[in-house]
């Protein structure tokens, strides 16, 4: 006789999102809460990093990243060139739209936004309780406290992509790759 398990709303928000992410050329894992799962994470995904910059989180606990502050050429702060000239960039994203595999990323928190987009790699991390079904979700007041309301973010859905010269090119604008790391 089997028995039925049901998936609770959040597993169920974060299969949909995993599955939407890696339709658009995201790679996604899923990692424990832990600074030193999050660190392996990174240095599994961007084994040749030798420069990965990393901004200062804001809706996961700072504390998670202490690790990934102690790689070897990591570094915090700095300017465009600096960050242009990292092999990865490191930063916390507020939320994940389930339906598009995007990821919400807060541009006026600190370096966040040259961060995510000038090293050739993002890895991006995500609470799974931060997962939204629809884009509509977040500029709801009742949804994440509101911070789709207070925020100047931007929706990152996978590589930038361009097929104006003919063969499609990804990273053309931004990041080659993109990592979400979903903390479970």
């Amino acid at each position: 006789m089997f028995a039925f398990v049901a998936q609770s709303p959040v597993m169920q928000l974060v299969e949909q999102f995993e599955a939407a992410a890696r339709a658009a050329a995201a790679r996604v894992d899923r990692v424990p809460r832990s600074a030193d799962a999050i660190a392996a994470a990174v240095q599994r995904l961007e084994p040749g990093a030798k420069r990965i910059a990393i901004a200062e989180p804001m809706d996961v606990d700072a504390e998670l990243f202490s690790a990934c502050r102690r790689l070897p050429g990591a570094f915090s702060g700095g300017g465009k060139k600096e960050f242009a000239a990292a092999d990865a960039g490191l930063t916390d994203v507020f939320a994940g739209v389930a339906r598009t595999g995007s990821v919400c990323l807060d541009i006026d928190h600190e370096d966040a936004g040259y961060v995510s987009l000038l090293p050739r790699a993002h890895v991006a991390v995500l609470d799974s309780a931060r997962i939204v079904a629809r884009p509509a979700d977040l500029f709801r007041p009742d949804v994440l406290g509101g911070a789709g309301l207070t925020r100047n973010f931007v929706f990152i859905t996978g590589p930038s992509a361009t097929g104006d010269m003919g063969e499609l090119v990804r990273g053309a604008h931004g990041p080659h790759r993109i990592h979400v790391l979903v903390l479970v």
